[in-house]
């Protein structure tokens, strides 16, 4: 398959999965489309919103559009990190008498897992399912044991939750390839959730773990101007509050944006533009990107809470000055 066939299959197939999750998810089309390019670009997402949005629902359709081994975790505060990578039990041989170790995999052995109210539970088993993410393997009594690939984390987080909370540390937080935030439904859009009560389901083709492995490789592949790599490198150069002309930048940010910002934002701009059939990203969808990838990068000071001032607003006064 050329690429122009390649190009033309992917974005068929993300007109389809979006048609699939749409029967059941109402109203989330912009989050729908974000969720499959973190997918296809193999970044994890942070989900973002108050109870009763359809956060989990929204996550579970996905797994269900798909062909892949789907796990759920529910993060509570008494969670240990074994009850998300899996233990050594002893395990007794019935004829020889003799004793073993045999590892009993956790949940996090899957292909799309959901660390639902991630923020409900100790930074120590926080760090077990982040390290995971970052390396893609589990290590338990000095033996390593690959996770499966496709591997990709969907992890939601209740804004106004504090008590019996522990937000996650912005290092932690690093390793998210999207802070998405999902607010309320217009009216509507809620009026046409209450209408369509009954219960949807997914259907129609799946996609198997082999071709969007095959997906996420051909995204890497894709050329990138040398005036959207400028764009990207000054943008998020632009964050930093020692490098920045921005003055919004100096006053209201403690730290910016590290590189990884800007791997995610070309990685991510490269399959939005295959996800639409197009064969190269343009500033645009660097542009579409940017809050997403940003948002949870940038350290607010005391100024910006202040004065109320948010991380859309910044990143609008960087680009007077970059554009």
């Amino acid at each position: 398959m050329n690429r122009a066939e390649q190009l033309e299959r992917t974005q068929a197939l993300a007109k389809h999965l979006k048609q699939e999750i749409s029967r059941v998810i109402f109203g989330q089309e912009e989050i729908i489309s974000k969720l499959l390019t973190a997918l296809v670009s193999k970044g994890h997402v942070l989900l973002v919103g108050v109870p009763g949005l359809a956060k989990t629902l929204l996550i579970k359709s996905i797994a269900e559009a798909f062909d892949l081994q789907f796990k759920r975790i529910q993060f509570t505060p008494d969670l240990m990190p074994s009850d998300i990578t899996g233990t050594e039990v002893i395990e007794e041989d019935l004829g020889s008498g003799k004793r073993s170790f045999r590892y009993i995999r956790g949940p996090v052995f899957a292909n799309i897992v959901l660390a639902d109210e991630i923020n409900r539970t100790p930074p120590k088993t926080q760090s077990a399912l982040l390290e995971a993410m970052q390396e893609y393997h589990v290590t338990s009594a000095g033996t390593v044991h690959e996770l499966p690939t496709p591997f990709f984390v969907l992890a939601t987080q209740n804004p106004i939750e504090q008590e019996g909370t522990y937000p996650l540390p912005e290092a932690q937080l690093d390793r998210f390839m999207f802070d998405l935030r999902i607010d309320y439904p217009d009216r509507d859009t809620e009026r046409e959730i209450y209408r369509n009560i009954q219960n949807q389901t997914i259907g129609g083709e799946k996609i198997s773990s082999e071709e969007l492995t095959e997906i996420q490789a051909f995204v890497r592949t894709l050329p990138v101007a040398d005036n959207v790599l400028d764009f990207t490198l000054k943008l998020v150069r632009n964050t930093r509050p020692g490098d920045s002309l921005s003055p919004m930048v100096k006053k209201y940010l403690n730290w910016g944006a590290g590189p990884r910002a800007g791997l995610f934002l070309i990685l991510g701009a490269k399959a939005l533009c295959a996800l639409d059939g197009r064969p190269t990203p343009d500033i645009s969808d660097i542009k579409a990107l940017a809050e997403d990838v940003l948002r949870h990068r940038l350290i607010l000071n005391f100024n910006a809470e202040a004065d109320g001032v948010a991380v859309h607003s910044i990143i609008e006064d960087i680009y007077r000055y970059i554009s």
